[in-house]
């Protein structure tokens, strides 16, 4: 692909039940050092700047998008193709359309960070540095490390663009600690994180990963850990999330496949914001998604987070998400598959749910969309959680609450006039990693 190689330079994580008892943060707070304190308070101002002070006219705008590609200037759907390579690309959904259908996407690789909408719209991840080729799939030494390993890619300074020189399977022996200005792109070939550890996100941003699968994630018992060139320090157990992002901003997490991870497939906690996971593909979990860790952390209130374009898929139980405090879009998904809810929260977030597909399950009993806890209706009945142009199908059925959207934030120039939620079939068809090769579209 003619990519220069980079050369490398030689030179308290958290368990998810836990983190929903309130005080978590006091109590763990004596974990982080003075170093971990500094970077904490720097990530806090990140997330400051990151937030959307109007977050109605993000979703908004989404919206608008999502709307002009399937109706059309013409008020006819633009779908058209087939669903392998024999015929013309079909990009189902604005994200994808920015790149999927150029064949020489393997030489404009970076392209891909201008396609990011949502939250997450201001996310370029390594865009602008240099291209730094993954070579070795072990992960040994955690503080010595090997270059040529993925661990050693994530913890350089400066942005960097991390692709893969063939396909591998990387287990990790400890969480995968990442620094800012990062984009691990599986394009091309097969990426797995298997086995091992999941990614740490914790105080940095800019962050995106794409095209590779998650699973089979476990706890791992810590020790010392590098998390950057410069520094390395003692790490309690981690808490075996495949994605952990932890007080960082402006992350997007695009086409990535996971499954079965011992705690969360992605936990979106402490002040984080600024986040889009989009064409995503989710099975076998338990606990899928946890958006605010406590009740008692009210810092969780800029959190703001755009889920669109994913399949929810089999063997899924509950929390697609579950929610805390702040301000979540939930777009375009298609939720196929739930045993107990699909979403959830507590301590008043606004949930916008637009334009999803909802299949409910046979039990009779887990009919029910949405599920509020730890409150009252008299108190759960002011909340903002609006459904607007889903599709519920086999009894699913979403509990509204707060003031109707009336004008602002949506207004009818706004809204998708076609139900969208019979669309998502198409929006999510090629949810999850892809399967990319160099020359041809993706």
């Amino acid at each position: 692909m003619g990519y220069p190689f980079f050369q490398p330079l030689l030179i308290p994580t958290l368990n998810a039940n836990s983190l929903e008892k309130d005080g978590y943060w006091k109590s763990h707070s004596n974990e982080f050092d003075t170093y971990w304190q500094t970077r904490a308070e720097e990530a806090a101002k990140d997330n400051k700047a990151a937030y959307f002070k109007d977050p109605y006219s993000v979703s908004g705008n989404f919206t608008s998008s999502v709307s002009e590609l399937i109706i059309g200037k013409d008020k006819r759907r633009n779908l058209k193709g087939k669903k392998n390579h024999d015929g013309p690309c079909m990009a189902t959904n604005p994200i994808d359309r920015c790149w999927r259908c150029d064949p020489n996407w393997a030489d404009n690789r970076m392209k891909l960070a201008d396609c990011v909408q949502g939250f997450g719209r201001n996310t370029v991840g390594g865009k602008g540095g240099k291209y730094y080729v993954v070579t070795d799939s072990s992960d040994e030494n955690m503080v010595d490390l090997k270059p040529g390993t993925l661990r050693h890619a994530v913890t350089r300074d400066g942005p960097l663009w991390i692709i893969f020189e063939r396909s591998m399977v990387i287990t990790l022996k400890q969480e995968l600690i990442m620094t800012s200005n990062k984009t691990i792109d599986g394009r091309g070939v097969d990426v797995y994180i298997s086995g091992g550890a999941g990614f740490t996100l914790q105080f940095i941003n800019n962050v995106i990963i794409h095209g590779i699968k998650v699973y089979d994630i476990s706890v791992h018992g810590g020790g010392m850990i590098r998390d950057s060139e410069t520094h390395y320090g003692f790490r309690t157990q981690s808490d075996g999330d495949g994605i952990s992002i932890f007080g960082s901003s402006n992350i997007w997490v695009d086409h990535v496949s996971m499954r079965n991870c011992y705690d969360g497939l992605i936990d979106v906690i402490m002040g984080s914001t600024a986040i889009t996971i989009s064409n995503s593909h989710f099975t076998d979990h338990n606990e899928a998604m946890l958006f605010g860790a406590s009740d008692s952390y009210g810092a969780d209130k800029i959190m703001q987070v755009t889920l669109a374009f994913n399949h929810f898929g089999k063997r899924l139980i509950q929390r697609m998400p579950r929610c805390r405090h702040g301000f979540f879009h939930v777009v375009n998904n298609d939720y196929t598959h739930w045993e107990m809810y699909a979403i959830g929260g507590s301590k008043n977030p606004t949930i916008i749910s637009e334009g999803n597909r909802f299949i409910g399950p046979d039990d009779i009993n887990a009919k029910q969309i949405t599920k509020r806890e730890y409150s009252p209706e008299s108190v759960w009945s002011a909340w903002q959680w609006r459904s607007i142009n889903d599709e519920y199908m086999n009894g699913a059925y979403f509990v509204q609450s707060g003031p109707e959207l009336v004008n602002r934030p949506f207004s009818r120039f706004d809204m998708i006039k076609a139900k969208p939620g019979t669309y998502v079939g198409r929006l999510t068809r090629y949810a999850g990693s892809l399967k990319c090769r160099t020359g041809k579209p993706c």
